[in-house]
């Protein structure tokens, strides 16, 4: 009877999981067609205008997944206050009030940041013309930073109060918005200016306020979002829960910022390396990123789950709730990797002609990284999925420190020695990358086991 009641126990936490995790994977998914939309039609533009805009995307986009990281922490206590108490209202609308305040204070510094980029592009070496261009497409650009960090937000808060399927269809809705503000403000169709690469700025901004007032929409529509009141009382600040947030949020932003900051210097050593290998690279990743928003969701889903056993003081269920996770995302990453192993042309025709001669020697390229992307799907999912769980435990230092040294020192570390020391020139680079994910992956699981072996998380038969 006791076996049975344990296993009636893990089934439900694997649906409870799944109930959360599948839309917000989804949402993810979704979230990469809204940037694919932009490349889509900033290419037309030309090679230079592409240029320009990848870079500025690159320097934007570090800001807005790091910030988002700080941010999104707004959902570890939203969960352990459902956790704790069943009508948390009070507590659920303070956290929600001061991770607004948080976006607007951290958008507005990045937004400071985003307005001296040709600079900063100067700086790294590249050319003026390309800088000039995008510096002027980040001075439209930064104008999305606080709309989409209060989306995060919000986002967040829904999701810890079981509403994560808005996060789908919210997503979506910026997928039709910026596809049609791309359509009509970079060539100038339905009798809108054409303003090129400005144009297309310009539709980021519009789908990120589009999708701020979604969720403020969807909030005061849904009966049960609604009684929370979480737009009451914007104006009166609590220093205490902002703290709490800060507390929380800093060590992830530090540790999106590290193995973000990974994969963009991984960039610049392939450019190092040659044109070929920096073309493969940069499509053998958009493969692998994509797989990642799956148990990137599965990782936002154990942060909820986790937190809100923390709220109540659960450590079996914690303890449950962390392996679930974990279980459920490596058979998802043993099946991308799968894929990447049988059919690694096949996934990489659906962004280039895998036949064309010209295209060769790339194709072979990408289809080696590929083979390691294959190896370290089970080591990323790994270590995004506890590091969410560790976040509902509202433990994030420790993972900060670790994702510092995990891919600063073996994973960059390595990406140098054997990408520009020895022959295998890019191979070498992504190496580097694996060993990095592994070293993580390995000292959070470490980490997840220490929690237990202290009797602060249990996991019961």
């Amino acid at each position: 009877m006791t076996t049975g009641a344990n296993t009636g126990l893990w089934r439900g936490e694997a649906l409870a999981t799944l109930r959360l995790a599948v839309p917000l994977a989804a949402a993810n998914l979704l979230q990469m067609a809204v940037y694919a939309i932009d490349v889509i039609f900033v290419a037309r533009l030309g090679q230079t205008a592409l240029a320009a805009s990848s870079l500025s995307v690159s320097l934007f986009g570090l800001l807005a997944w790091s910030l988002s990281g700080l941010t999104g922490a707004v959902s570890a206590l939203v969960a352990a206050e459902l956790g704790a108490r069943n009508h948390a209202v009070r507590s659920v609308r303070r956290s929600t009030r001061m991770g607004l305040w948080l976006a607007v204070g951290t958008g507005a510094l990045a937004m400071i940041l985003c307005s001296f980029g040709r600079e900063i592009l100067l700086m790294t070496g590249q050319e003026r013309e390309v800088a000039d261009l995008s510096g002027g497409f980040l001075h439209v650009l930064k104008w999305a930073m606080v709309p989409m960090l209060i989306g995060n937000v919000l986002r967040s808060v829904v999701s810890a109060l079981g509403r994560p399927v808005f996060a789908t269809f919210i997503t979506a809705l910026a997928i039709a918005v910026n596809a049609a503000g791309n359509y009509a403000l970079v060539f100038g169709h339905w009798g809108m200016p054409a303003l090129g690469l400005q144009g297309s700025a310009l539709s980021s901004v519009i789908t990120g306020c589009v999708t701020a007032l979604a969720y403020t929409g969807a909030i005061f529509a849904n009966r049960r979002l609604r009684r929370h009141y979480l737009f009451g009382h914007l104006w009166r600040p609590d220093w205490q829960r902002l703290r709490e947030i800060a507390a929380i949020g800093a060590p992830i932003f530090f540790q999106v910022l590290a193995e973000a900051g990974l994969f963009g210097a991984a960039a610049f050593l392939m450019g190092r390396i040659g044109e070929a290998e920096l073309a493969a690279h940069t499509v053998a990743l958009q493969i692998a990123a994509f797989t990642f928003q799956i148990p990137m969701g599965i990782g936002q889903a154990a942060t909820i789950r986790v937190g809100y056993h923390y709220g109540a003081g659960d450590r079996a269920a914690m303890g449950r709730a962390g392996w679930t996770s974990l279980q459920i995302g490596l058979c998802i990453a043993l099946f991308s990797s799968s894929l990447m192993v049988i059919a690694p042309r096949l996934l990489l025709s659906a962004y280039i002609d895998v036949n064309a001669a010209e295209r060769a020697v790339m194709v072979a390229l990408a289809v080696r990284y590929l083979v390691v992307a294959a190896a370290f799907q089970l080591v990323d999912a790994t270590q995004v999925i506890l590091a969410g769980a560790l976040r509902g435990l509202q433990d994030t230092k420790v993972p900060m420190a670790i994702a510092l040294l995990g891919y600063w020192v073996p994973g960059f570390g390595v990406s140098v020695m054997l990408g520009l020391g020895t022959g295998l020139r890019g191979f070498g680079v992504w190496i580097g990358l694996a060993t990095g994910l592994a070293v993580v992956a390995a000292m959070l699981l470490w980490r997840w086991n220490r929690r237990e072996a202290l009797g602060l998380v249990h996991t019961p038969a």
